[in-house]
């Protein structure tokens, strides 16, 4: 007779960083704009890559793989949102002062300093 342990739903814990990382991917795409969802994007995604490294050593002992996959996956999308509005943001902070200091001499404003 064999001693199989198997583990039921009542004795599963929670996938590890499984809420942290749904959570922190959330809200990583709705502060998408303001720059702060690159950083909680990329803490979201480095906890799901480490809560899927514990899941993946003992997949009976733990439940909520989905929630932990689908973190992951927001995180990744916040990450992308966050560094295209950054990039868009060095971009129109560039063109823009080169607007103004162009067009400062014309109007006769000193806006930047020039």
């Amino acid at each position: 007779m064999e001693n199989n342990v198997q583990t039921t739903n009542d004795q599963q814990k929670m996938a590890p960083n499984a809420i942290a990382s749904l959570v922190l991917g959330i809200l990583s795409i709705l502060s998408g704009c303001f720059g702060i969802g690159l950083v909680l994007g990329i803490i979201g995604a480095v906890l799901g890559s480490s809560g899927m490294k514990s899941y993946n050593a003992n997949p009976a002992m733990y439940k909520g793989v989905g929630m932990l996959k689908a973190g992951k996956i927001l995180s990744i999308i916040g990450i992308v949102f966050g560094g295209i509005n950054i990039l868009i943001g060095i971009i129109m902070l560039i063109s823009g002062a080169g607007f103004l200091s162009l067009y400062s001499d014309i109007l006769g404003l000193e806006l930047l300093g020039y």
